[in-house]
């Protein structure tokens, strides 16, 4: 262990800043998830004011599930097998041009649903490739020692701008001068400041530079590579038998799919839950939705010291079971204020969760794996939109509180078999050590 990975405290949970390049992805990860997160609630308002129907949310989230649905898997391969820093930068432009022409299109007074649905399916689809390349390069820069810590700061990054992101997002569009198309504008400029930091980033270091020169320059060198044709379905099929071949990998990323792909879904329906069920604002949405964020930024640095340590299961199957009875508990908040402060703490478990899930499942991967790995991780998202249309369609029917207990208890119940069936497997690896620890009985021959 290094002595950066040593050092307590603040040292510790900020020590992949010390790596060259991490600063750089970093900022371009700030940006970049400043403008999904306004696009995220102005999406789900714009969708309600163009409808007003929990089913239309639905279908919002369900094209933007089944876009990135298709694409992840894909986008996993390109970072196996394509420059992570051109995958980055393309999936970025695509972010970039989507919230340029929503903010065009509603400006300009012309906007349709269909055009909503559009956006979704485009920038479903860079997320597709973006999430998995972003992760990848972070391992790639900061290496298997720091992987906990980076991944812990990136979601820092990312939860950051939920304490503020929404609320600003939710303010701008009920202001009559600049609205929901003002709004988008804004978030294509800091989706245009991502960009302009990621082609900042040096690429890793091609199979041609010699090992030395790379890390002289502080960036690993790729293993040389046949150049051989690649079948991106072949590839796919690869990851999956990978992944199903080794059962922990597998435990790990079924159970993460289902917690995120039903536990995941309330932030798809606050915007009916606050202005459908409380009867308040656009600004309440917003404000809302950021209560998340001051939980998740609450928990990040003490997780990113200790995401590298020992433990890290643990922690991850406490933080599913309290995010899934966080969402019951906000189905059954009788106040606006009772579910502000619970979507506090469910900022705070999901958090803890994805860190941990994603580190764990990166860590138990081989350097040829990390992309379709990370890739099958994401996969969990594109369950969440397309989760988002069926339970928006049951959320009409049952009511939208119901709905939200129903999403709940899938997560926390999935959170708990995952950790029956790892403590099960223990188990059995305990017992087959002790069976082959224990000396051979001698057998007496009379």
């Amino acid at each position: 262990m290094s002595a950066v990975s040593r050092r307590p405290g603040l040292s510790a949970a900020f020590s992949s800043f010390e790596v060259p390049g991490y600063a750089t992805l970093w900022w371009a990860g700030l940006f970049s998830f400043m403008s999904v997160q306004m696009q995220f609630l102005l999406r789900g308002i714009l969708a309600w004011d163009l409808t007003q129907r929990e089913g239309a949310l639905g279908l919002t989230y369900l094209c933007f599930g089944l876009s990135m649905l298709i694409s992840t898997p894909l986008g996993g391969v390109a970072t196996d097998r394509l420059p992570k820093r051109t995958v980055l930068v393309v999936s970025q432009a695509v972010i970039m041009v989507a919230a340029t022409g929503m903010g065009i299109v509603v400006v300009t007074g012309v906007v349709e649903f269909w055009m909503l649905l559009l956006a979704a399916v485009a920038q479903g689809g860079a997320f597709g490739f973006f999430g998995p390349a972003r992760v990848a390069i972070a391992k790639d820069i900061v290496g298997r020692e720091h992987l906990g810590n980076a991944i812990t700061l990136s979601l820092l990054s990312m939860n950051g701008t939920r304490v503020f992101a929404p609320a600003v997002a939710g303010v701008l569009a009920g202001v009559a001068f600049i609205g929901i198309g003002g709004a988008y504008l804004i978030a294509a400029v800091c989706a245009t400041a991502s960009f302009i930091y990621l082609l900042r980033l040096p690429e890793v270091a091609p199979a041609h530079v010699a090992a030395g020169q790379a890390e002289a320059a502080g960036y690993p060198a790729e293993k040389p590579r046949a150049k051989v044709r690649v079948n991106p379905f072949a590839e796919i099929g690869a990851g999956i038998s990978y992944v199903f071949a080794r059962r922990p990998l597998r435990r790990l990323i079924l159970s993460s799919f289902f917690v995120i792909m039903f536990g995941f879904n309330y932030v798809a329906f606050i915007p009916a839950l606050v202005e459908g069920v409380f009867d308040l604002s656009d600004t309440w949405v917003g404000l809302v939705s950021s209560a998340s964020a001051i939980g998740a930024v609450a928990v990040s640095l003490p997780l990113a010291a200790k995401a590298d340590g020992p433990g890290g299961r643990r922690i991850m199957v406490i933080s599913g079971i309290g995010f899934g009875v966080g969402v019951i508990l906000l189905g059954l908040a009788p106040t606006i204020g009772l579910a502000f402060l619970v979507v506090i703490g469910i900022g705070a478990f999901t958090t803890a969760f994805q860190s941990l899930s994603n580190t764990l499942a990166l860590t138990a991967a081989d350097d040829n794996m990390q992309g379709r790995v990370q890739s099958l991780m994401q996969l969990s998202f594109a369950g969440f939109g397309i989760a988002a249309a069926p339970i928006g369609a049951l959320a009409e029917v049952i009511g939208l509180r119901a709905a939200l207990v129903m999403m709940g208890a899938i997560a926390a119940g999935a959170t708990v078999i995952f950790h029956l069936l790892e403590a099960a497997a223990d188990r059995r690896a305990g017992n087959e050590a002790a069976a082959m620890a224990s000396p051979t009985p001698k057998v007496q021959i009379r």
